[in-house]
């Protein structure tokens, strides 16, 4: 964007604007329109920024509540005899261990990762199977099921996730919109073409940053400041690991 704005400002102080012969009175109407249009622009680029901003802090939650339902099946686990608990918490184990070491990478690239439905579809059997006999055990199970189907769920929205993104239409209004807004200050009548340059790099700064923002949120799980893998391994270091 700051090329553009020197480039345009290059060619417009040297080709366009002295066969236009601007003067002062013309300098009131293009920033009357200039500041219509910046407006504008600027409202759509804050929504979409807290859009997104808003996005990325709920899928952020949704890993965190995945992680914390393991972590409450891995408790409630605890209560059942051997082997039960023995076989549930192998899968578990096997479950989160493939969350980072597979299904991370696999989303980071964009795709949704689906070794995990084999680990759930093996700790369903195993507590579907599972009789229970006494008052304790039933209540106890009937809490492992309910923390399972949470599970399951939380799971579900962290893969609906890994695609969220903002419609090409967006962009099709947040990048060639940044590039008229420039375009449109180089019509003003300003003397001195240092200034004038000054303020154009100023402004293709901030609208920069503004884009910057929005692309590096636009899809969570990619990326620099896509949403790590951290809450699972917490909980196979502090939970699974003898």
């Amino acid at each position: 964007l700051v090329g553009i704005a020197l480039i345009g400002l290059w060619i417009s102080r040297r080709y366009v604007l002295p066969r236009m012969r601007l003067g002062y009175d013309d300098a009131y109407v293009a920033a009357a329109v200039v500041q219509s249009v910046m407006m504008l622009y600027g409202l759509i680029a804050a929504l979409t920024a807290v859009g997104v901003w808003q996005r990325y802090n709920d899928v952020s939650s949704v890993v965190s509540s995945e992680a914390t339902a393991i972590a409450t099946l891995w408790r409630d686990t605890g209560g059942y005899p051997e082997p039960m608990r023995g076989e549930t918490r192998k899968v578990l184990v096997g479950y989160s261990e493939q969350i980072v070491n597979d299904a991370w990478p696999t989303q980071a690239r964009g795709e949704i990762p689906s070794v995990g439905v084999e680990w759930m579809n093996r700790f369903q059997a195993l507590i579907y199977s599972f009789e229970p006999v006494t008052e304790a055990q039933k209540i106890l199970h009937a809490e492992t099921i309910s923390a399972f189907n949470n599970l399951v769920q939380q799971r579900r929205q962290r893969l609906d996730s890994v695609h969220a993104a903002l419609p090409s239409v967006m962009w099709w209004v947040l990048l060639p919109g940044a590039m008229g807004c420039l375009l449109l200050c180089l019509f003003f009548h300003v003397p001195n073409v240092y200034l004038h340059g000054v303020m154009l790099i100023g402004l293709a700064g901030f609208l920069s940053m503004v884009l910057f923002v929005i692309i590096t949120l636009d899809r969570p799980f990619t990326g620099e400041m896509g949403i790590p893998a951290d809450s699972f391994q917490l909980i196979i270091d502090h939970h699974m690991k003898p």
